[in-house]
């Protein structure tokens, strides 16, 4: 099932996506996740899309992201395959959510759009193998790990060029039942193709990620591991139209404008 988070009256309301029909439900996000069997839920009221302010579908704690894991990718930039993945964090304030502004920093010359699949954490986990690490995920999501990139160059890490207010769109949705082992992920510069590829050329696939980053730290419920870039990535200009879509999951839009104060 397809699970969004809306704004209606002032207040965030939880709800799945049925029948082109937004449906009020009468749980959280974190324990609609762990509901496998969409009659277990208590349905509430109906809206139209056009009725209500669709938000980002989480606020993780952390966006755990990796750094290089795409088989394309590292042959795009003549790159040897890394035996481990290189991991960062993005901050929670960071993060927008379908429909909303990418705020261009006044003090970079240049920004960058990621398009990304989104590992989305449903239970606490903490040590796990891999065989067993689809019990911890919630569902999936769409990222885009947007970067000031003249930042990325000048610093040793990563963490300034990553952590700008609004630079982890996420959504529009999370999807709880999918394969997230072949997918067809990309992502549109104003209408026009720039990233192509699909999850079955991943380095670490979704399980080895989750064992390796859950053997550094404890992933909490809702926090978010972005799992990596496809080949294609490059610069954003103000009143660029960003489109990132992962096949079961839908399209994440979002637009680039610059910051006013």
């Amino acid at each position: 099932m397809r699970l969004v988070e809306f704004k209606k009256h002032g207040k965030i309301k939880t709800c799945l996506i049925e029948n082109h029909e937004i449906i009020e439900i009468n749980s959280t996000m974190i324990q609609s996740l762990n509901i496998s069997d969409i009659d277990e839920l208590e349905l509430l009221n109906t809206y139209k899309f056009d009725e209500v302010e669709i938000k980002a579908p989480i606020i993780p704690s952390k966006i755990v992201c990796v750094g290089l894991n795409y088989k394309d990718h590292a042959n795009e930039l003549n790159m040897i395959i890394p035996e481990e993945p290189i991991i960062f964090i993005k901050p929670s304030t960071a993060v927008i959510g379908h429909l909303n502004n990418i705020i261009y920093p006044k003090s970079s010359t240049q920004v960058d759009y990621e398009a990304e699949l989104g590992i989305v954490i449903g239970k606490k986990v903490c040590n796990v193998k891999s065989e067993y690490a689809s019990e911890y995920i919630g569902g999936y999501t769409i990222v885009n790990d947007v970067t000031a990139r003249d930042k990325q160059r000048k610093d040793i890490q990563w963490t300034r060029a990553k952590s700008f207010d609004t630079f982890a769109p996420i959504g529009p949705c999370i999807e709880t039942e999918m394969d997230p082992m072949n997918q067809k992920i990309s992502l549109k510069l104003n209408n026009k193709l720039k990233q192509n590829s699909n999850t079955k050329n991943m380095i670490f696939d979704v399980y080895e990620l989750i064992e390796l980053i859950s053997n550094i730290m404890t992933l909490n419920p809702g926090d978010i591991i972005s799992t990596g870039t496809l080949p294609g990535v490059g610069p954003m200009n103000i009143g660029d139209i960003i489109e990132t879509t992962v096949e079961d999951i839908g399209i994440l839009k979002n637009f680039l404008i610059y910051q006013k104060n």
